[in-house]
């Protein structure tokens, strides 16, 4: 983890505070963290990348530093929230992680600052390729309270979690529900599972929002870096086949032993950094284990 970073607040256009860590010196590089969690969960990536670059990580709305998502969320809201903070730091280049992988690739082709864009395992939906049949039984007990039942439905529904992928339900509830209990309560710089459960509504919106719209960056002139990892879930790895095949100028690279958590703190992100620093910059990290 790094030893301090600076917090920053910036407005986006309806109004909403949207906070973000900044770290390091050079070119700007904006992480934009998945579906339940918070930019905590990049803070180890972008220590690897902060002697090159100067590493913005936001906490989307709803989560941490920032403001509420509102009552008209759309990914549209978290373009924008993105072209603020892109505003603010003089960012040219955007990383994001699962949904907001998708967030990056509209703001990518909106926003004329941005210069290159770096996505691992966009739930890009194609032809319904994505999961969603777990989502009513999710929003029936996120209605009633019951937020470790609905992360476990979440998390099973999407497969990305091997550990709940293996535990059966009757254990994996309980289990999830002690977890939340040591938590405690959230704050700014300890953004909690049961807080962050709730949003997995908003991530999920943004799949649907998108769903069947590839066709629509076909022209996209930017370059643009696929990531995965060979562990992680068919579906995720038949939408970047679809968008390999589709978008104009990419590259991509498949991580060996890797899954959907590749970037994140308990990843590899001294691999994933390595990567986006060749592709960001043209040097490469030093070598370490792999």
């Amino acid at each position: 983890m790094p030893t301090s970073y600076a917090k920053h607040l910036v407005t986006s256009k309806d109004g909403t505070s949207i906070g973000y860590r900044h770290i390091g010196h050079g070119p700007g590089l904006l992480l934009l963290h998945g579906g339940m969690k918070s930019s905590q969960d990049l803070l180890k990536l972008g220590e690897s990348l902060s002697e090159t670059f100067t590493v913005s990580l936001p906490d989307r709305r709803g989560r941490g530093l920032s403001g509420p998502a509102g009552d008209r969320f759309s990914v549209q809201r978290e373009v924008e929230d993105v072209q603020a903070i892109v505003a603010d730091t003089g960012a040219r280049n955007i990383f994001g992680l699962s949904s907001c992988a998708l967030v990056a690739l509209k703001a990518a082709a909106t926003t004329p600052a941005i210069q290159k864009a770096a996505l691992y395992e966009p739930p890009f939906s194609v032809q319904r390729s994505v999961p969603t049949s777990w989502v009513p039984q999710y929003s029936r007990e996120l209605a009633t309270g019951r937020l470790a039942a609905a992360a476990v439905t979440a998390m099973k529904g999407i497969g990305v979690e091997p550990i709940f992928n293996k535990l059966p339900r009757i254990v994996a509830i309980p289990f999830l529900a002690l977890i939340m209990k040591m938590q405690g309560d959230s704050s700014e710089d300890h953004v909690t599972i049961r807080s962050l459960v709730p949003t997995q509504r908003f991530d999920m919106h943004i799949v649907e929002e998108m769903s069947d719209t590839l066709e629509d960056y076909r022209s996209l002139s930017i370059p643009v870096l696929l990531l995965g990892g060979d562990k992680s879930p068919a579906f995720l790895n038949h939408a970047l086949d679809r968008m390999a095949a589709t978008l104009p100028h990419i590259q991509r690279k498949t991580f060996q032993g890797l899954g959907h958590d590749g970037p994140e703190n308990d990843g590899r992100p001294d691999l994933i950094g390595r990567e986006l620093r060749r592709f960001f910059d043209g040097s490469p990290l030093p070598q370490s284990a792999e």
